[in-house]
Formats: C-alpha cells, structure tokens, sequence
C-alpha cells in the first residue's frame, strides 16, 4: 500500500508543479553523470566505444537504481511515513506530466500569438530536429509528435515501472531514457558509443509504448476524439520509424486528431527521410496541441488508476 500512496502523491504533485527550473532535479544529475562519465569511458577505453558506451550505460542506470533504494531504505527504518515522503517527492521528480504540457503550450502561446521566432526557439527546446526553417504548420506537427511519443516515454513508462518497483525502477527507467536522449544518436560521434544504449532503451520502452497506445485510444473514446481512426492508425503505422516504439503513440495522437505527422526533417543540419504516419483528413491547426495535451493527462489519468489497480490486486493476491 506504500508505494500506491507515493504514486498517487508524486502525480498529484507533478500535476500541480510541474518542473520548476530552479528545483534541483535528480535527472539533471543524471544527466550531468552521463557528460562526465563519457569524457572518463572514452579516455579509458579509447578505440572501443562501443564497450565504452556499454559501460557508462551499466554503471549510470545500477547507480541511478542503488542510490534512491539506500535512501528509501534508511528512510524506511526511521519511519514508514518518512518513507513515503520521499518516495513522493522522488515519483514527483521522475514524472513529466506537466512539464511536457507546460513546454508545449509554451510553443502554442506564441503561435496564437504570431511569433514564429519564438515558437522556434521554445520548440528547440522539447525536439532534436532543426527547427529554425520550419513553419506554422511544421512546427505544430512537431509539437503534436513530442508530446504524443513522450505520453510514453515521461508519462507512462515512468508510471509502469514505479508500479513495478517504486521509484528506484522509475529512476532506472529515466536513466535508461536520459541516456538514450543523450548518446543515443546515428551520427560518427554516437553510432557505437550510443548502441548499447539505444537497444537498452528500445527493450524498457517495448511494452509501455504499447499499454501508452492503448490507454491513448482509450482517452480518444472519452474525450469524444476518432477512436475508431485512432486504432485503425495506429493498427496500420505503429512500425512507420526507424525506432520500435515512438511511432506506437505518435500513430494514435495522428489517427485520433485526424491529421497526418511525421514526414521528412532536418537534424544536425542533414536531411532525413521519414515515412507519414496518418491520413490528412484535415489540416493541421495549432489547436492540435491543445489537444495532443488533453489526451496525454487523459492517458495519465487512466494509466495512474490502472496500475495503481493491478499493483494493489497483485499485493492481496500474494
């Protein structure tokens, strides 16, 4: 019952506060752990990098485990409530909810608004493409495509591991997605030393795309959205990426919204050809990301009483 009482706190939490910039956040320092840790691998290991990769990998997501696990269980022997606490505040900084909202509506406000400059900056912030060249229309799909392949990625992977294994699997899952976002890249600099990482990530995102897809379709028969659409893309264009699983939720956000995503994109300066995934029933309205929205916290929201329910059923049953 502990770690439903956490999961339910943390998501209350991260709905309320999302990610403050000037909160000190442990998947910063992660992330800071991976950039120093690069530096130190690659000196050591130096024309072997894909061992190098493999091995800060390793040590990043065992620490990221270990770390929060001795927290919480010293905290446990004090007090069960200081446990929870913890627990709490450590789900509340796994979770990514409001932050992914917050982010993307930042992009819309200035597309309302007419500010092309600036919705190209802020949109910057949330994707690896290049975005400086892109227009209204591009840069609403784009925000569209973040948001729905990150429901999985920030939202309910996190939620599906927690329930799992508390927050120390939540944490081994954000450094497991960190990790990917960080090295994880097919360029000279990343294709070997990011491998191990990519392949770590596409294994820990597998099932949760799925059970992200579907709590989505669910959400698009709530929200009064194309469910029908919203199955039938996705039954037909969840493999349309050269990643396994981003496509999964970014087919269902396309087929629910009745547009078409995707397609081809500029990264690092460098064309890269990508299939479409849905059909242009319509145009592309920045209103989309608005929506893309509802239907992410509407996922949340179902993923949160679901898990929370299987979690709770299999501690009774054992």
């Amino acid at each position: 019952m502990e770690i439903l009482i956490s999961m339910g706190l943390g998501f209350i939490l991260d709905l309320i506060f999302g990610d403050p910039m000037w909160l000190p956040h442990p998947i910063r320092l992660i992330g800071n752990t991976i950039s120093k840790g690069e530096k130190i691998t690659r000196k050591i290991f130096k024309d072997k990098e894909f061992i190098a990769g493999m091995v800060l990998s390793i040590f990043v997501v065992s620490m990221s485990f270990t770390l929060p696990f001795l927290i919480l269980y010293l905290a446990g022997k004090v007090s069960t409530y200081l446990k929870i606490a913890i627990e709490s505040i450590f789900i509340y900084q796994i979770m990514a909810t409001k932050c992914l909202k917050d982010e993307s509506m930042r992009v819309y406000k200035y597309l309302y608004k007419k500010d092309i400059l600036n919705s190209r900056k802020y949109l910057s912030w949330i994707v690896g493409r290049d975005t400086e060249n892109l227009n209204e229309v591009q840069i609403t799909k784009a925000a569209v495509e973040t948001v729905a392949e990150n429901a999985s990625d920030g939202v309910i992977a996190p939620l599906f591991y927690i329930a799992i294994g508390g927050a120390p699997l939540g944490f081994l899952y954000k450094a497991v997605n960190t990790l990917d976002s960080m090295i994880a890249y097919k360029n000279d600099k990343y294709l070997y030393f990011g491998r191990f990482a990519a392949k770590m990530d596409d294994v820990f995102n597998f099932i949760p795309a799925i059970l992200a897809s579907y709590l989505m379709i669910i959400g698009s028969f709530i929200l009064g959205m194309d469910y029908r659409g919203a199955f039938r893309i996705y039954k037909r264009d969840r493999h349309k990426s050269s990643s396994p699983n981003s496509a999964k939720t970014e087919s269902v956000a396309a087929g629910a919204l009745r547009i078409q995503l995707l397609g081809d994109a500029y990264y690092f300066g460098k064309l890269v050809k990508k299939e479409t995934i849905g059909d242009p029933l319509r145009p592309v309205v920045i209103d989309d990301i608005k929506n893309v929205n509802k239907l992410m916290y509407t996922a949340a929201i179902l993923g949160l009483i679901i898990f929370s329910a299987v979690r709770y059923l299999g501690v009774i049953v054992l």
